[in-house]
């Protein structure tokens, strides 16, 4: 999934890139709110984690627009303050979930799959496709039974073919929404990707290159 984070904590915002990153999401990260605004207009985000009290155009401000200009990501609110008028506040802007600092990167984590399974069409949090099973929660892919070592890109890999249902997705799709800002458009990251990734799940094959089109399981 792809998120984008608007943290203007720096070494919050660094860290929380990281473990996502880790999970096999796609992160972007801004430090204000004019930034996080011109980001969302560019990029469809599946997530968008903001932080409330930001210089400039705070939180809520940003969240607001967001909302009135039908942007489709999900909207996790980050605060420094906790209390019960405080969320309610916060869920009233339009944000759909509410997290108070200092909170636990699991629950981050957990809070922000959430989300994304609202998506339009939602995705299942365990996906198959025969013997191929794949846990998005618990992040392991297994094959007739057997554990892959896949590590965090080729897991999302898989995730995002699987979620897709048979569709075909192009290169520039997996680009776009499993790796972030920093990945070069014009390399060949994806293809090597999905070569080592038919590697370990074996035979028979699953993905199916259609030519001039993309890939799909």
């Amino acid at each position: 999934m792809r998120v984008l984070v608007v943290e203007d904590h720096l070494e919050l915002a660094e860290s929380v890139a990281r473990v996502l990153r880790r999970e096999g999401m796609a992160i972007d990260v801004v430090h204000d709110g004019a930034a996080a605004l011109e980001r969302a207009e560019l990029t469809s985000y599946d997530v968008v984690v903001l932080d409330r009290d930001l210089p400039g155009i705070h939180g809520d401000e940003v969240c607001d627009r967001l909302i009135s200009r039908g942007v489709p990501s999900r909207v996790l609110m980050l605060t420094a303050s906790g209390t019960l008028a405080d969320r309610v506040e916060g869920l009233s802007l339009g944000a759909d979930d509410y997290l108070a600092k200092p909170f636990a990167y699991a629950e981050l984590v957990a809070r922000i799959r959430a989300l994304a399974r609202r998506a339009q069409p939602p995705v299942p949090p365990v996906l198959t496709n025969g013997d191929l099973r794949l846990d998005s929660g618990q992040r392991i892919a297994t094959r007739a039974g057997l554990r892959l070592a896949l590590t965090p890109k080729e897991l999302a890999v898989l995730e995002y073919l699987l979620a897709a249902r048979g569709r075909v997705v192009s290169s520039e799709e997996l680009l776009e929404r499993v790796w972030d800002e920093a990945a070069d458009p014009f390399t060949t990251t994806v293809k090597a990707t999905i070569n080592r990734l038919r590697a370990k799940l074996g035979d028979p094959p699953l993905i199916e290159t259609v030519p001039r089109s993309g890939y799909r399981i």
